[in-house]
């Protein structure tokens, strides 16, 4: 050993910075030490390595400051260490001078002598990919003439003992042996891997290091540095055991690969149109089955490495040379395959006979007709082929579109006849935003504007240039006679996009005739219309055996066209006549929790009874309440009250006569007036009640507005229809009363959670519907450790600013809150992001999870562990529970966590929520980030007992509480309020 080389620090001698380190902010030690505290020193006998957020160190040599996100100036080359990699010492301890360094993101192996740190962004400079292994004790010398400086010149002048496979099963047993499995575990935050690619820094290391460890973003599946064929672990084991089927049939591709080619023109042809035409002359060539956008080729036969082309441009006869060479050879199923073979499922779709209307396709000759509400119910498909972790299937969901029979003129000659004088605020109010359906192409559009100075008698330009009027247009092309010749046109502005395989953009806007266009979706009328839903729910949600026979003769209808065969077989695919049925679970039925009494929720997850009888955990006196209502509500208002005293007293409420305020009429300003007289007389008024007449959304906005922001009280407004049926009353009361104690600040229930020192986070986005593009935020936090005390936050964002730029302020306050309840942090926060689709996961995981990150530096000392959930509603993946070949409704609780699951993440399908009328609808749950390492058990497990806590209803619900608590705070700001609620309220659940 080199006498002037310091103990401890083997081979490190283009390293002098590293000599003297502590671990604190801005800790300078005198004497060379390792520390372990924030600015606490320890005494060593030899140099140690600690870890140090951006100081410098006295010596020779410049001084270097590295921490966070720092650069490393270097006069030589060096190997930078950031944020907390320990170097060991020769004798390979596991103290706190141990054989490895665990910091953000990288797992360190033990090697002899050289030690390599790498953390959170350092940069390897010099990795050159070695290309043979190096025996033991073989002498590794640098070229002299190679002027790269690189990591084997810094660490290895000498004899290195590389260590073999059995030194290597030595450290993974050590490593498991403390509760540490290397292959399984996600090591800190999951920074990405640094340096080269990882395949280069794997082969690197390789040379120095033991084969052990992984880079990976905790969450996704581990990118294995040393070529580990270790599985992604994500099925859980807790449960009962299921049989489960699933809208999804499995494709088996009968061609052993896809070709791909890139193809360049010499001289370049810039037309898309002309490449088309010109790869369409070689089909002889590249054989009838292609898939080509314009540079990519993919063909299901292999061509020579390189083939050269002949063609000529008609345009002015220039001979163009095509050279076609092979980049890749690809598996059938890989993801590149997929968008080609949805362009043949599309071409099937259209051999069956169904109507591509947007994305799906229906069968308008099996329509529904419902005469009565002037509703035609269109049958159809959402298909796609995906891949998923158990290989390529077929998805087809069953799927409906509502037709009105009224077009747009229609509903026009309604408005004109109820509003004559301010007939066009009515239309534009009216009609913007709708979507509509024009049949003689099947095509739908969004209304953005109405052109009232024009008129089907009006001309446009035509492709050729020529000049034709709507109506004779009409008339040439679809045979249509346009009768109402004075009606306004309709304006349809498409989103800007480029033509499929083309660099053309489609811009402008497109001109309809009100006459021609019919409404689409549900009227907001019938919306209210109990009656006329139940009519129309009927149709569309269809039982899970009505649901798989349809799916089972789309294909029977599909497997008996020979065309549609013909299609299918030209790439390669066979697509199966069986739905999938595998095995999945059922979890545990969990303890619901009141004041003095727990309960094991039975089959049905409903425990409506339960809360009816026995006292709730913690409930708020109702001293000073008052209850505004108009007179002629004054009966109803009476038998409320009365109801109210009847059952608080079993509930554990305790409840005194409120402030009857009787109001002259049912007048908006009436109403906000006397309340905040009111409030004004009383200042320690606990609870405001208004029971209103009708759906008015206008009282509805002032009230909220007034008890929300300008004078902050918990406020319950009760419709008087919902009290106005004697046999219903006490029920009705019971959950009135429910959520008035939420409100005040009550607990309700709560179930068992393990985990302690842990907050939960709810996140969701509601569109604000009065200023375009602007989006609302909603944030809710559990801020004890029983789940049953929350804290709930709101911002708005425009367009341009990140995804949920908020985020940190929200969860800086809710921490500080926790603090406040608690006197310390969490040690766990777990975070149930909904609204994020699968092609937004990476910008949650590049936006907001730093966000979260950086948030915790603001806070000393404080590293907490973090998942993050993403939580997705919107999906097209049904489950089926399975017998004897039947397919039913599965029971709540039912988890799928293979098979359908994304290769990429780690995620899983749970059903909570009882299904009463359709089939099963699971929500996809996706652990983008995770760093508590909590197991899949754990976080299925977790999250199903989070679906029991939501407060507005005595049962199991599709999401996670603190999800849903989001959502109503963020629909309630983005839909009445269009402002941040009063901060006095966010400790208090006002929303529900």
């Amino acid at each position: 050993m080199d006498p002037n080389k310091p103990p401890g620090l083997p081979g490190v001698t283009g390293m002098p910075w590293l000599q003297q380190l502590g671990r604190g902010r801005g800790f300078q030690p005198e004497v060379p030490a390792v520390g372990r505290g924030r600015g606490l020193q320890y005494s060593t006998e030899g140099l140690g390595i600690g870890r140090a957020r951006g100081f410098t160190t006295p010596g020779d040599t410049p001084l270097v400051q590295f921490g966070r996100g720092a650069t490393f100036p270097m006069s030589e080359p060096l190997t930078g260490f950031a944020r907390g990699l320990p170097v060991p010492p020769d004798n390979g301890g596991l103290g706190r001078a141990g054989v490895l360094g665990r910091a953000r993101g990288m797992l360190l192996s033990a090697a002899a002598d050289p030690w390599v740190g790498v953390a959170r962004g350092a940069i390897l400079p010099g990795l050159e990919p070695q290309h043979r292994q190096t025996p033991p004790c073989e002498t590794m010398i640098q070229d002299p003439k190679e002027e790269t400086p690189s990591l084997i010149e810094q660490v290895a002048t000498k004899n290195v003992d590389v260590p073999t496979p059995g030194q290597g099963a030595t450290l993974v047993s050590m490593f498991r042996g403390i509760g540490i499995d290397p292959l399984k575990t996600s090591w800190g935050r999951g920074a990405p891997p640094v340096g080269r690619e990882a395949g280069d820094l794997g082969a690197q290391l390789k040379h120095q290091v033991a084969p052990v460890g992984v880079i990976s973003s905790p969450g996704r599946r581990p990118e294995e540095v040393m070529g580990s064929s270790e599985p992604f672990h994500k099925a859980g084991t807790k449960g009962t055991p299921v049989t489960v089927g699933s809208n999804h049939i499995p494709i088996c591709c009968k061609n052993e690969a896809v070709y791909q080619y890139h193809v360049t023109f010499s001289p370049n042809v810039e037309s898309m149109a002309m490449r088309f035409g010109m790869m369409k002359d070689h089909r002889s060539t590249t054989g009838e089955v292609v898939a080509f956008d314009g540079s990519i080729l993919y063909l299901p036969v292999k061509l020579k490495d390189v083939v050269s082309l002949k063609s000529v441009r008609r345009t002015d006869n220039q001979e163009v040379e095509i050279t076609v060479q092979m980049t890749k050879i690809l598996p059938p199923n890989s993801d590149l395959c997929l968008p080609f073979y949805n362009v043949v499922l599309r071409r099937v779709m259209k051999i069956l006979g169904l109507k591509l209307v947007g994305r799906n396709h229906y069968d308008p000759d099996s329509a529904i007709i419902l005469g009565k509400h002037r509703l035609q119910v269109w049958p159809g498909y959402a298909t796609c082929i995906k891949r998923t972790d158990g290989g390529l299937y077929l998805s087809v969901d069953v799927t409906h579109k509502v037709l009105r029979n009224d077009s747009v003129l229609d509903v026009m000659k309604v408005l004109y006849e109820q509003s004559k004088e301010s007939f066009q605020d009515e239309c534009t109010k009216e009609l913007i935003g709708s979507i509509v359906i024009t049949r003689y192409n099947n095509r739908t559009y969004r209304i953005d504007d109405i052109e009232w100075s024009k008129s089907p008698k009006d001309t446009f330009t035509m492709f050729d240039g020529s000049e034709t009027s709507f109506v004779d247009y009409y008339s040439k092309n679809y045979g249509i006679e346009i009768k109402e010749m004075d009606q306004p046109l309709l304006i349809h502005r498409p989103k800007e996009r480029s033509k499929p395989g083309g660099k053309q953009i489609i811009t402008g806007q497109v001109l309809l005739v009100p006459e021609l266009s019919f409404m689409t979706g549900i009227p907001e009328k019938m919306r209210k219309d109990f009656r006329a839903m139940k009519d129309l729910t009927m149709h569309i949600n269809v039982s899970a055996e009505q649901h798989t026979h349809s799916i089972k003769q789309l294909l029977k209808n599909i497997a008996g066209n020979a065309e549609t065969l013909t299609e299918l077989n030209r790439w390669g695919l066979d697509i199966s006549t069986d739905l999938l049925v595998t095995h999945g679970r059922i979890l545990p039925q969990e303890t619901i929790c009141l004041q003095s009494s727990s309960y094991v929720t039975t089959s049905d997850v409903s425990w409506s009874r339960e809360v009816g009888r026995d006292a709730c955990i913690s409930c708020i006196p109702m001293n000073i309440w008052a209850v505004f209502y108009p007179r002629r509500c004054a009966d109803q208002v009476e038998e409320l009250v009365s109801t109210f005293l009847k059952v608080a007293g079993p509930m554990g409420l305790r409840l005194e006569r409120p402030n009857r305020v009787e109001l002259r009429d049912d007048r908006t300003e009436t109403y906000v007036k006397t309340i905040h007289s009111q409030l004004s007389r009383e200042p320690n008024m606990q609870l405001v009640v208004c029971i209103m007449t009708g759906n008015r959304d206008d009282l509805y906005t002032a009230i909220k507005k007034l008890c929300c922001i300008k004078s902050p009280i918990p406020s319950q407004a009760i419709n008087v229809r919902t009290i106005s049926q004697p046999q219903k009353l006490r029920s009705v009361a019971q959950k009135i009363l429910l959520q008035i104690n939420s409100k005040l600040g009550g607990e309700l229930w709560t179930v068992n959670v393990p985990l302690k020192h842990f907050m939960v986070v709810g996140v969701d986005v509601h569109h604000d519907t009065s200023k375009k593009g602007r989006s609302v935020m909603g944030f809710v936090a559990s801020v004890n450790s029983s789940l049953t005390r929350w804290y709930s936050r709101v911002t708005f964002q425009t367009p341009n600013e990140e995804i949920i730029s908020g985020f940190k302020l929200c969860l800086s306050a809710a921490l500080q809150k926790y603090y406040e309840v608690n006197h310390n942090l969490p040690e766990k926060i777990v975070v149930y992001r909904d609204g994020v689709s699968d092609g937004q996961l990476k910008m949650v995981e590049l936006y907001e999870i730093p966000q979260l990150l950086t948030c915790f530096q603001t806070f000393p000392s404080y590293e907490p562990k973090l998942v993050f959930i993403v939580v997705q509603k919107r999906i097209s993946t049904t489950l089926y529970s399975c017998s004897a070949d039947r397919f039913g409704t599965p029971p709540p609780g039912t988890i799928l966590d293979h098979s359908l699951t994304h290769s990429d993440w780690m995620d899983f399908y749970l059903m909570a929520h009882q299904i009463r009328q359709g089939c099963g609808l699971p929500t996809h749950y996706v652990c983008v980030y995770n760093t508590a390492n909590l197991s899949p058990d754990h976080l299925q497990r977790l999250t199903y007992k989070m679906c029991h806590l939501y407060w507005n209803w005595p049962g199991t619900i599709r999401v996670p509480a603190p999800c849903k608590y989001a959502h109503k705070v963020a629909y309630l700001c983005g839909q009445y309020l269009h402002a941040e609620p009063a901060i006095q309220l966010s400790d208090k659940l006002y929303f529900l």
